[in-house]
């Protein structure tokens, strides 16, 4: 009996070992996909599955479509669109925690449904939708595509020149829908600016051109600026020098800028490596002013 039942057990063992490794892998039909990028100091990334156009009427009004309008859809095929924050975040004007989110979107003919939902879980099951878990609401307005786009497509599009907005972009079929983003890295750059500096004189150097490029404190910029040069052989780095000769040109100080900017010169041109640029950079600074 107990070696029957030993048998048993070994056969079903093999048998199952042999399904697992003998399964045989095909496409999916709507292949898994991401999309990420780093606007500001935010990681934005959108994980989904894509299905395809395949002929079929995608977004429109009734029950010809496969999306009609007016009914919630998990913006994705299987288990849905995750889109995940390393920071805090305003989405279309609104507060929205780091975190992880299902996205869901109701389509419409003039208007879009953008939300976002916290329980993960739910997957792609909208019939199990609980309002109370819904973390984003918002109005978005679609746009025409001029070409079709045959799989469904996210994107971190148009992001800013000062990287501080960005879109969640959604194309399939023939519609295109953006949804804006803006996050915040000053507070999370000060607190930076504030510890590190104290361990690592060279974080001067990123802190003063931080300062530089945002318009903040300028004298506090060059007080920086100051002590990293003061640092060694710093004073003989006319990249960094050409920062210092900037920030002065920018607090009006033209005649310390010009003298600033020919000493870069002097040292980029005595340089033995070359000047990588900086001999005209700081000919262009000196006429500017």
């Amino acid at each position: 009996m107990k070696r029957k039942l030993l048998f048993s057990l070994l056969l079903a063992t093999v048998l199952f070992t042999y399904q697992s490794v003998a399964q045989i892998n095909t496409p999916m039909p709507s292949p898994k996909a991401k999309t990420e990028s780093t606007v500001g100091l935010t990681d934005i990334s959108i994980s989904y599955f894509r299905p395809s156009v395949k002929g079929r009427a995608i977004f429109g009004e009734g029950n010809d479509y496969l999306q009609p309008y007016g009914q919630l859809w998990r913006a994705g095929a299987n288990s849905g669109s995750v889109l995940s924050l390393s920071t805090d975040v305003k989405i279309a004007g609104k507060e929205v925690k780091a975190g992880d989110y299902l996205i869901f979107m109701t389509p419409g003919k003039d208007m879009w449904e953008f939300k976002l939902y916290t329980d993960l879980s739910l997957g792609g099951n909208v019939a199990g939708y609980d309002d109370s878990k819904e973390a984003l609401s918002v109005s978005v307005e679609p746009k025409k595509l001029a070409e079709p786009v045959e799989s469904l497509t996210y994107m971190i599009s148009d992001i800013s020149e000062d990287n501080t907005m960005a879109n969640i972009h959604f194309m399939w079929e023939n519609t295109s829908v953006k949804v804006p983003v803006e996050v915040s890295f000053d507070d999370i750059v000060m607190a930076d600016i504030e510890a590190k500096t104290k361990v690592n004189p060279r974080n001067l150097l990123a802190a003063a051109n931080y300062y530089l490029t945002a318009d903040k404190d300028l004298e506090q910029a060059l007080k920086w600026i100051n002590a990293y040069l003061a640092e060694g052989n710093n004073s003989q780095q006319f990249w960094n020098v050409h920062t210092k000769a900037q920030i002065l040109a920018k607090m009006g100080k033209t005649k310390e800028a010009k003298e600033v900017a020919k000493k870069s010169m002097e040292l980029a041109k005595a340089s033995p490596n070359g000047d990588f640029g900086y001999v005209k950079r700081n000919e262009d600074l000196i006429k500017s002013l």
